[in-house]
């Protein structure tokens, strides 16, 4: 057997002498992988474990055991509790190391390798403190520097080389007061903390942006997987500068504090750019403003995408093929319902069909669809655009949101006349659709002439895939949420959030939940009749329509989501 006496002592050291010293490697293949990471400019524990003959968890408690140095687990770290701007970014990444935490003169350094001098050197060099080592596992340590610092870091160096820009236009204010704004509000510490907080918002998957000013401090939040969470309290004094600087790019009147704006912005990232929706609102100690992100993307991710069961996609999909009726979305605000109907408008839209949309406003930009945005005070209204397609030679209308008499009237009116339309209300479930139409107003026989489907939604958290477990309930909660003494036949469990450096408190992404309920016959009697939503919801139940919480727990069996989750959101 090789020893390491065998082996020529310059060429094997650290990491590689301490796997040979306990048996890990013999030395004839220590030499090959020194060998092969010099060639390839590696380091040598990254040769050791994509050579598979030492485990990413084996080498890191081998080498705690030999070097008497303490082991943590990186997947119980929360990434974003860690101290930022310590050592730059792409140091960090150059020695794969992780900043743990700082006491007096000593900094606490993560990493695979505690046996790399240089990078203890540079480390020391550029902080000024005595380095720590804390010996982490290499495959949990490349995903949380992937995750964060380096995405982060690479991100803002594109943004100061220049990657980055606003897409800025003065047709609010003139050319002289935009050149005086800017000017005014071009502080070089709040824009890089605006475009630092872009940035993240969108490396985080988040959907809106919250800046919120209170008396004595100032926080920003995202949401995030439809949750807000904290992210920073900068300091009080930036907030009028940065609510100047968001207004600037969004071609908003700076010079107005005093009532609510409404504005949009674009962000230039490289070859691709994101659309920004601004909504400024006057409270007690100044502007809180929401940036909404609207991903174009989100649009044309296809309907498989969108989490419904088979048997609810063919029957939106059978829907949206007919020639003429009415296809409805509800749900309340923040529940996927224009990404839905922008997923089927996108099926829908082929050279050969005319499409117009009207829109408060028009959220994703749609190649091949012409899209309006509802002006009030010009007199565009929702009714007054509808008019104004049925003039155009339309074949697909969709209304972004039926609010009144005059815009329901109208476009069941195109309904019955050879148009195809979609549309969305805030209503909590299907059949309270209907009875919502009739309580505005609407004739019943209308209605049933042109409503061909209602799909009521709300979006479930998934899951991280990484890190859930399974779970015990007890029977009776189980029956007591929805599922029948059939279903709990044992052939399946239920699984419950964890949390890891990979998601947020054990959720990442979102599903949709669904109750697609088509307009049958005996719903059209009963929508003649003047039923009740709970004789419609009954008939509909008949007919083997899920509702939303049978529906939610569909996907608690497939272990997509948790219970917990499905009862919040689906809890009437």
């Amino acid at each position: 057997m090789d020893t390491l006496a065998e082996a020529p002592h310059s060429l094997l050291s650290g990491v590689a002498r301490v796997l040979v010293h306990a048996g890990k490697l013999n030395a004839k293949t220590a030499e090959d992988l020194v060998r092969s990471s010099k060639d390839k400019r590696s380091s040598f524990v990254q040769s050791v474990i994509e050579s598979g003959h030492v485990a990413p968890a084996d080498l890191a408690h081998t080498l705690s055991s030999a070097l008497a140095l303490p082991l943590l687990d990186l997947s119980s770290v929360d990434a974003q509790k860690l101290p930022k701007n310590v050592i730059d970014a792409k140091l960090a990444v150059q020695y794969q190391v992780v900043v743990l935490g700082k006491r007096g003169n000593r900094v606490f350094i993560g990493g695979a390798d505690p046996t790399d001098q240089e990078a203890a050197e540079r480390i020391k060099f550029a902080t000024q403190l005595s380095p720590e080592w804390v010996i982490v596992e290499h495959d949990k340590l490349a995903k949380m520097l992937e995750g964060s610092a380096s995405s982060a870091s690479e991100s803002i160096e594109a943004l100061s080389s220049g990657d980055f820009e606003f897409d800025v236009t003065d047709d609010v204010t003139t050319q002289q007061e935009a050149a005086e704004a800017t000017s005014d509000v071009e502080d070089a510490p709040v824009v890089r903390f605006l475009q630092k907080m872009l940035i993240d918002a969108i490396n985080l998957r988040a959907s809106d942006l919250h800046f919120e000013p209170y008396e004595f401090n100032y926080r920003v939040r995202f949401r995030i997987d439809g949750e807000l969470r904290e992210i920073t309290q900068p300091p009080i004094a930036i907030k009028d500068k940065l609510s100047s600087r968001i207004k600037v790019i969004s071609r908003l009147d700076i010079a107005e504090k005093r009532v609510p704006q409404d504005g949009r912005m674009k962000l230039k990232f490289g070859s691709k750019a994101i659309d920004f929706r601004v909504s400024t609102l006057p409270t007690l100690f100044g502007e809180k403003i929401v940036i909404r992100i609207l991903d174009p993307s989100s649009a044309k991710v296809g309907i498989e995408a969108l989490g419904y069961e088979k048997v609810e996609k063919d029957r939106l999909l059978k829907a949206i093929q007919r020639p003429y009726g009415m296809v409805l979305v509800t749900g309340p605000t923040g529940s996927g319902k224009t990404v839905s109907l922008y997923t089927c408008l996108n099926i829908l839209n082929q050279p050969g069909v005319n499409i117009s949309t009207v829109e408060d406003p028009a959220e994703i930009n749609l190649p091949g669809v012409n899209q309006v945005n509802v002006n009030d005070k010009a007199g565009l209204t929702f009714a007054a655009a509808l008019k104004s397609f049925l003039r155009q030679d339309p074949d697909i209308i969709m209304v972004g949101e039926i609010r009144d008499l005059d815009t329901a009237d109208i476009a069941m009116k195109a309904a019955q006349t050879g148009h195809m339309v979609m549309s969305t209300l805030h209503t909590n479930d299907a059949p309270t659709t209907l009875t919502r139409l009739m309580n505005m107003g609407v004739a019943p026989f209308n209605i049933a002439a042109s409503v061909l489907l209602i799909t009521a939604q709300r979006l479930a958290r998934k899951l991280c895939e990484n890190c859930k477990v399974p779970a015990e309930y007890p029977r009776e909660a189980l029956l007591k949420a929805g599922f029948k003494a059939d279903d709990l036949d044992g052939t399946w469990k239920p699984y419950r959030a964890v949390g890891c450096s990979a998601c947020t408190n054990g959720y990442k992404g979102r599903a949709g939940v669904y109750q697609v309920m088509p307009i049958t016959e005996e719903i059209q009697r009963l929508i003649l009749n003047e039923g009740t939503s709970m004789d419609i919801a009954a008939q509909a139940q008949r007919e083997g329509v899920r509702d939303l919480r049978q529906s939610g727990l569909l996907k608690v069996r497939a272990g997509v989501t948790t219970l917990e989750e499905v009862i919040s959101v689906t809890n009437e």
